[in-house]
């Protein structure tokens, strides 16, 4: 009896093990699936390749940029089209229609171009050449013959069966040779997907090597993976990234020297200034009839040949003070003025050897700030090419119409070298109450709108700073009397001997205020402790350096202190 209830109780128990020894199994099946699952999804990713509706492929200095672009390249007849959107995003941000000519311009670099729509011509830096094509319009989207722009915008193209590869001339290239045939993967993983194969002795462009034995190629094809780098030999580099030195190496430590279209320019022989490295004399301005004026003369030559022999470079105003608000928007609103201004500075430049120039246009219109941009857009590749350096002069951002709304400071200070901040005149002479010409705190506050709210790059901010103040002269009725706003040179401020100076904290400068019979003086000082405060700011905020308004009114102790100042800031990045 109880043999037969042993092997009962065993047969009972024996279904068990089996039912246990298959959940194993399943288990470990799972197991060995799920492992497969990840592997292949890790890998997966190198079989998906970027796919797009284009039938070509764009390469932009060895990027498929194919799937990021508005719309198709365009091959017709052997010619590449490339959407004036997608040139937009990649070439030139500022390239627009004008309609006084009905031809797109398009600035790059050194180069300003314009392309019309009927005739096989285009125009680059003021002369006219054949092209094989022009702009065209398709399902409303306008098309520029890139293949026909390559030197507007300094690259070389070459077409595949299924690519339109663009190098730019100024970026390093260097070319190697496949020791034996080779599979070029997408990704720098031996499982990735083939994208093209090469032969023993082919030439590949080596883009980058990474730090796992992988090195990112492009073939003769066009097509962009990755290749063992041990695979890769005799590497040669065609050329090397261009790099412009720029022309002031530290701070821009400037001043305007400023005479009128009556007056000779100053003889400064013998004259040296400590610490200065740019001059700015008024030689050029815009008359009442819009003409261009040339007052250099022989003094002007002779002021030239000091500045260069001291080592200074020389950036001439050109102002439009003469010309006034209308006769200025008369030639800003018109493409073919403004043509003809810049190859006006452009010539002059030459002419007289300048290092570069400062646009000094003031009182505009608001209506004009795009316009204004435009200018300067048109400018810059001009005075680039002839390896001059571009400064505009704008005001405070504070809201005036004619003049500060006037300024898209922005685009000026992205497309220009420096955008010089004429950081004066708080309280000038349309002021209703008086005030310091440049408080410490209005400079700071106004710096702070440059950079945040007008998103300009500190580093190519020149903070403008007064050398002179004003006596404001106030009757006993608390009125500015008329002519109370008179302008003091910082040499001409006179101190009575029984007033005392006052410290104002806030506009860090000395204040004082006096009785002249009836009338009350006041005063903001602006002497070596002022300069210093506002010059402290270029440290502060990593600006580009100063310049001031104007010569001859200044201290003679103000050039070390500047210099100082700006000495600091120069030790404080070379730690």
């Amino acid at each position: 009896m109880k043999q037969k209830n042993d092997l009962k109780l065993n047969l009972e128990k024996t279904p068990k093990k089996i039912k246990s020894g298959n959940i194993l199994k399943r288990i470990i099946i799972v197991l060995i699936l799920l492992l497969f699952s990840a592997f292949i999804l890790n890998k997966a990713k190198n079989y998906i390749i970027e796919t797009s509706k284009n039938e070509i492929n764009l390469i932009i200095n060895n990027r498929n940029v194919t799937a990021n672009l508005k719309h198709q390249v365009i091959n017709e007849n052997g010619i590449i089209y490339v959407s004036m959107v997608d040139i937009e995003n990649y070439f030139d941000r500022y390239i627009h229609i004008e309609d006084e000519i009905n031809e797109i311009v398009t600035t790059y670099d050194k180069q300003i171009a314009s392309i019309g729509f009927e005739t096989n011509k285009l125009t680059l830096n003021g002369s006219t050449k054949k092209t094989q094509a022009h702009a065209i319009t398709k399902e409303e989207v306008i098309y520029l013959p890139i293949s026909e722009m390559q030197e507007v915008y300094g690259i070389e193209l070459s077409v595949t069966e299924k690519n339109v590869v663009l190098d730019s001339l100024s970026r390093k290239q260097v070319k190697a040779y496949a020791k034996s045939n080779i599979s070029v993967k997408w990704k720098a993983d031996i499982f990735s997907k083939t994208v093209d194969k090469v032969k023993k002795g082919d030439i590949l462009i080596a883009i980058e090597e990474n730090n796992k034995g992988w090195t990112r190629v492009r073939t003769e094809n066009g097509e962009v993976g990755y290749v063992k780098t041990s695979k890769l030999t005799n590497y040669t580099t065609v050329r090397e990234d261009l790099v412009e030195e720029k022309q002031i190496q530290g701070k821009v430590n400037m001043f305007w020297d400023y005479y009128s279209k009556y007056v000779k320019c100053p003889d400064r022989t013998g004259q040296v200034i400590e610490g200065v490295n740019v001059v700015s004399p008024s030689f050029f301005y815009i008359d009442d009839d819009g003409e261009f004026q040339d007052k250099v003369g022989d003094a002007g030559k002779a002021y030239i040949e000091w500045a260069h022999s001291n080592g200074y470079k020389v950036w001439p105003m050109l102002q439009n003070d003469e010309a006034g608000i209308k006769v200025t928007s008369t030639i800003l609103n018109s493409y073919a003025k403004r043509q003809e201004l810049i190859e006006k500075i452009v010539e002059v430049c030459v002419e007289y050897q300048l290092d570069g120039i400062n646009i000094d246009f003031e009182n505009m219109y608001e209506a004009d700030k795009d316009k204004f941009s435009r200018f300067i857009i048109e400018l810059e590749p001009r005075i680039k090419e002839i390896g001059g350096v571009l400064s505009v002069d704008v005001t405070a951002p504070d809201g005036d119409p004619n003049w500060s709304l006037c300024y898209d400071r922005n685009v000026i200070a992205h497309v220009a070298d420096y955008i010089a901040f004429m950081a004066y005149d708080q309280y000038g002479n349309s002021s209703t109450k008086p005030g310091t010409t440049a408080g410490f705190n209005w400079v700071e506050t106004n710096i702070i709108k440059f950079i945040e709210n007008e998103d300009v790059e500190p580093s190519k901010i020149i903070l403008g700073i007064p050398f002179y103040t004003r006596q404001w002269t106030i009757d006993s009725n608390g009125e500015i009397k008329q002519g109370g706003r008179g302008v003091v040179s910082m040499l001409n401020i006179k101190i009575p001997n029984n007033v005392e100076k006052q410290w104002d904290e806030e506009q860090q400068q000395y204040y004082i205020e006096y009785k002249s019979g009836n009338d009350t003086i006041k005063m903001w000082i602006e002497d070596g402790t002022s300069i210093a405060a506002k010059v402290s700011l270029v440290t502060k905020y990593g600006l580009a350096g100063t310049s001031g308004w104007r010569k001859d009114m200044e201290t003679s102790n103000v050039w070390s202190v500047i210099n100082n100042e700006l000495s600091k800031t120069t030790e404080n990045e070379n730690e």
